[in-house]
């Protein structure tokens, strides 16, 4: 399937959900994070939830890491389609862009080279570990900025697309795992 295609299914799929759905889901979901081998790591990049967009909720997650006393990563969008990371702390401030992207004003910058994992945002999947954004390419970028043995790890509520996606591109960066509320998909 194109990436088009998938990009309308699965927000048409996330409109339907209802927003208890929505937390549900994500729990289940922050629950198998706990069986993935990265608990030895230390710098964990987070992207913060769209709710608008019915996104998996982050926040159990990021307590999550919090409570095992990594450090949490969030992204900041910038005009060139690239991200900026900064350490989340108790004096983060947060505020909206013009997605409605939830993001750090600014704060304790975290160069690409010290993250260990990376929680990616995605609409749907495919069984080979490639995935379907919004179309920006903010994470491919930033994903080819990392070190090649950072792990990435994509967030889904919904299961992979058992059709190949077939219009991937030489810039797309593939995943290590793929979670979703009922199994994990290792690639």
């Amino acid at each position: 399937m194109l990436k088009h295609e998938l990009r309308k299914k699965y927000k048409s799929l996330r409109a339907n959900l209802t927003s208890s759905q929505v937390s549900d889901l994500s729990m289940d979901l922050t629950n198998h994070v706990l069986q993935i081998p990265v608990w030895d790591f230390f710098y964990f990049h987070i992207f913060l939830t769209i709710e608008e967009n019915k996104e998996i909720d982050t926040l159990p997650l990021i307590t999550l890491l919090q409570g095992k006393d990594k450090h949490v990563v969030i992204p900041k969008t910038q005009k060139n389609y690239t991200l900026e990371n900064f350490l989340l702390t108790d004096s983060t401030v947060i505020k909206k862009n013009k997605w409605g992207i939830p993001e750090p004003v600014d704060g304790i910058p975290i160069p690409e080279t010290k993250i260990d994992v990376v929680f990616v945002p995605l609409l749907a999947f495919d069984l080979q570990g490639n995935r379907v954004g919004y179309g920006k390419g903010f994470y491919d970028t930033f994903l080819r900025k990392c070190r090649d043995e950072t792990i990435k790890i994509g967030l889904s509520l919904f299961g992979p697309e058992k059709e190949y996606i077939t219009d991937v591109h030489d810039n797309d960066v593939q995943l290590n795992y793929c979670i979703t509320p009922e199994k994990i998909y290792a690639f």
